[in-house]
């Protein structure tokens, strides 16, 4: 009798702490969502993102033709191919995989 009481007692503190837990947990992840949402939209963070990603693709153009140049013919036609392929389409689109402009 006493564990059945001590079982029911537990299984309700359980079913009280998801309900109470969910409640806060959801709420906070509102408030994630929406400071996430609003740095994501400030001018000054888009901007300094926007800059980056020209950056990087400068130097990854730059990385390409460093080692193309020492790699020259060893590397596979299939992975030439590939490359040329990822090459043009990237330069024929007004954005890039991330979402930010090709400027």
């Amino acid at each position: 009798m006493a564990t059945m009481r001590y079982r029911l007692a537990f299984i309700a503190g359980l079913a009280l702490g998801y309900v109470l837990g969910t409640k806060a947990g959801r709420e906070r992840y509102e408030q994630l969502r929406s400071s996430a949402r609003q740095v994501a939209q400030n001018p000054a963070v888009r901007n300094t993102a926007e800059t980056a990603a020209q950056q990087s693709r400068q130097f990854a153009g730059k990385a390409y033709h460093v080692v193309s140049e020492k790699v020259g013919d060893h590397v596979p036609e299939a992975v030439a191919e590939r490359v040329r392929s990822l090459r043009a389409h990237g330069n024929g689109s007004g954005a890039d995989d991330w979402g930010t402009s090709n400027t």
